[in-house]
């Protein structure tokens, strides 16, 4: 056993800090050789950017392992990539599949009946998107400068904005969840992708339970409920694939009744 800890010791944060290539690059190079993002949720980017952009203001507080921390920046790049392709390849909610771009477009039914607040993520021009992380990025800057000094109020600032992050994390495979269960398929999502969120589960949950590096347990318990949410949609994507081969059963996973659905 001794072996297998001093083996994920090593290959687990190597794994981690590769991982946003690993798991984004073919679904970037996917919407970028079809010219379309349809079926990709747009959350996933939303996600992954301001839940590394608070781990990355975390870590002056916490000072966990230094792998978590550049995974966060490479996470970063990475996905204002995936961002920028899926904007300029997103197609009009009137074509087939263009609702799928727009996170739980044409649902009525179920928690996101409503509008988000200023159509929140759900904007037409790729503008206030940039907008919208340029002002997180000022405004976490502007808190680090302000409180940092203040070493009573600092560590319960750190805290919070830590637990935030790696919360909005853990929700990462909901979006796509849901986007799969309005559409009934898993059409547009990358195995590839899915299948780096299950391994990358697997390692993280060994690695943060056997490491001898400080992991707080804000990582281990958001690490708990995204590794039950991947396998979650791993079921799902099983039962959904577009395989002629493999029986497909449209209604099994339908968290809630979809007010339309693709011919």
């Amino acid at each position: 056993m001794r072996w297998l800890t001093a083996f994920a010791g090593y290959a687990a944060p190597l794994f981690l800090v590769l991982s946003p290539v690993f798991s984004y690059s073919d679904q970037a190079l996917s919407m970028y050789r079809t010219k379309s993002s349809a079926g990709f949720s747009l959350d996933i980017p939303l996600i992954m950017l301001v839940a590394s952009m608070l781990r990355i203001f975390y870590y002056p507080g916490a000072r966990f392992d230094s792998a978590l921390l550049i995974q966060s920046f490479l996470m970063v790049a990475v996905q204002l990539i995936v961002l920028k392709i899926a904007l300029d390849h997103r197609p009009p909610p009137t074509s087939k599949g263009g609702d799928a771009a727009t996170p739980f477009a044409g649902a009525h039914d179920g928690i996101f009946e409503r509008p988000r607040p200023y159509g929140f993520w759900q904007w037409r021009s790729p503008k206030p998107y940039w907008q919208f992380l340029l002002y997180l990025f000022i405004i976490l800057t502007v808190g680090e400068l302000v409180l940092a000094p203040f070493r009573s109020l600092y560590p319960a600032y750190s805290s919070l904005i830590g637990y935030i992050g790696l919360s909005i994390e853990a929700t990462l495979p909901l979006p796509q969840i849901f986007a799969n269960a309005r559409s009934r398929s898993c059409k547009g999502f990358r195995l590839s992708v899915l299948a780096s969120w299950l391994l990358g589960d697997a390692m993280k949950m060994f690695w943060f339970f056997t490491s001898p590096t400080e992991i707080p347990w804000a990582f281990k318990l958001c690490g708990l409920f995204q590794a039950g949410c991947d396998s979650f949609l791993g079921i799902q994507y099983l039962i959904t694939r577009p395989d002629p081969g493999f029986p497909v059963f449209p209604t099994a996973l339908t968290l809630y009744p979809p007010s339309y659905h693709y011919n």
